[in-house]
Formats: structure tokens, sequence, C-alpha cells
């Protein structure tokens, strides 16, 4: 086995141990929100409590990545370089950790609305057949072209065109059937608000996942920075248990998974 194939293997190992952490994790995040609810705590102060708690692992790993040092007998070189890099790391945690104690707003809600979704009954069988209805007023049309000619005027937030791929339109597809009826009249509005406001996240999104990237050359992340992913993560934050179910119908689950991992959405449904 070559040493650059060896590389990928540590590297793709690292990706799913991080990855089983971090579905680990919300789930532990899912059961002490069930908790603090259960004992009176409103959402707000929920928030604060569980972002305390997970600022200070960062903080944890902050003093641990501090208090390292080089390899015994290293050459001055050395020493200098790694302390230097130790900084760097350390710099970036402080920084993870002041924005983790801040920033983590509205997850207690969150967990709430998925844990009363999650214990709604299934609805009896009715009784009798009920009486006909008259048929609803057919909804706006989407037209999948016309959206997608919008996501592409966002270059920024997508990859060049040599870098894209899935050409026949069924993630589209998959996509647009999560939009609700109420929601189809001014979704292209809804669509380039949504981009607009989701910038600086976008731009990073495809630059640490997208094409050239480290973990895309691994074969992962495939749809990031694909035209129609922007319509994916629109869908994501605003119906998520929508596109889910329809992707689940139609599609491969991982891609999804893979999304919704690197974008980190406020409800994650990946299993």
């Amino acid at each position: 086995m070559s040493t650059e194939q060896h590389d990928a293997d540590a590297y793709g190992q690292e990706l799913a141990r991080i990855s089983h952490h971090q579905h680990e994790a919300t789930a532990a995040r899912f059961t002490v929100f069930q908790a603090l609810a259960a004992v009176g705590i409103g959402h707000e102060q929920a928030d604060d409590i569980v972002s305390k708690l997970e600022a200070g692992a960062v903080a944890g790993a902050h003093t641990w990545i501090s208090e390292s040092s080089a390899p015994h007998g290293s050459e001055q070189g050395v020493e200098d370089g790694w302390f230097a890099g130790v900084r760097d790391v350390a710099s970036y945690l402080l920084r993870i950790a002041d924005t983790t104690a801040t920033a983590q707003r509205g997850r207690a809600a969150s967990s709430a609305l998925l844990l009363a979704h999650l214990q709604r009954p299934a609805p009896l069988a009715p009784a009798e057949t009920p009486v006909e209805e008259p048929a609803p007023i057919p909804a706006p049309p989407l037209y999948a072209k016309r959206v997608l000619a919008v996501a592409e005027g966002f270059a920024w937030a997508v990859a060049a065109p040599g870098d894209r791929q899935w050409p026949d339109g069924e993630f589209l597809d998959v996509a647009l059937s999560a939009v609700r009826t109420e929601e189809r009249e001014g979704y292209i509005e809804r669509l380039e608000a949504f981009v607009e406001q989701h910038c600086a996240r976008l731009e990073e999104l495809l630059r640490a996942y997208g094409p050239g990237s480290r973990p895309a050359s691994h074969g992962r992340y495939a749809l990031i920075g694909q035209p129609e992913t922007l319509v994916i993560l629109e869908r994501m934050e605003t119906n998520p248990f929508g596109l889910r179910g329809q992707w689940e119908k139609e599609l491969e689950v991982i891609l999804l998974d893979d999304l919704e991992f690197a974008w980190g959405p406020r409800i994650r449904l990946s299993r």
C-alpha cells in the first residue's frame, strides 16, 4: 500500500470517528434538553446551560493543546514551528469556545419540536367514508429550470461549471417536492433571501467541503457546490422532515447525511 493510500485511509477513518462522536453528541444533547424541560427549565435557559457545557469542553481541548510540547530532543527549529502551530490552534479553539458559549440559540426549541413530532400518535382509521370535499385549488407550479437558473446566479456559492455533476436533475426534483403548497408562491424570492442571509456560511461550506477540498477527495460530500444544493439546504432549514421523507423514497441517504453533517442544521435528522 502506498503512503498516499495509507494517508487517505487514515483520514477516512478519522472522518468516520468524528461523525460518530457528532451523532453521539446530538443524541446526548437531545436527552439533556428533554431532562431540562421535564424539570421546568425553559428553552432559553436550557440553551444557555448546554452552550456553556459545550464551550467548557472546547476550553478543555484548548488547555490540552496549549500544554503540549514538541517531541523530546527536537531541534530548535522544530520546537519553534511546533509552538507556533500550537498557538494558532489554541487561538482558533478559543474563538470556537467564545462562539459556542453565546451563539447556540434555538436548539432547545428545535429539540422540543422534534420530540413532539416523534411522539405524535398515528391517526386512527376513519369509522366511515368521509364526505367527498371539493378539490383544492392547485398550488402555483414550481418550474425546476427557473429555480436552477436562480441558484446558478449565486456564483460565489456554487462550484465552477467544470466541477458540477448530477445533470439529470433528480436531486432538484426531490428538493422541490418538499416545498409545501403554501410556500410555492414566492418560493424564488424565499430561496434568494435564504442564500443572501447565509452568504458567509455557504462560502465556507464550499471552501471546506466542495470540489478540490480534502474531504471531497475521499469521495464524500458530492452534493456540495452543486446549484441545486442551495434548494436542498433551504429545505433542510425550513422543512427537514418533509425533505428527508421525500429523499428516503427516491435517493441514496448517505448523500443527504453528508450534506447535513457539513451544514449543521438546527434539526439534525441523520441517524
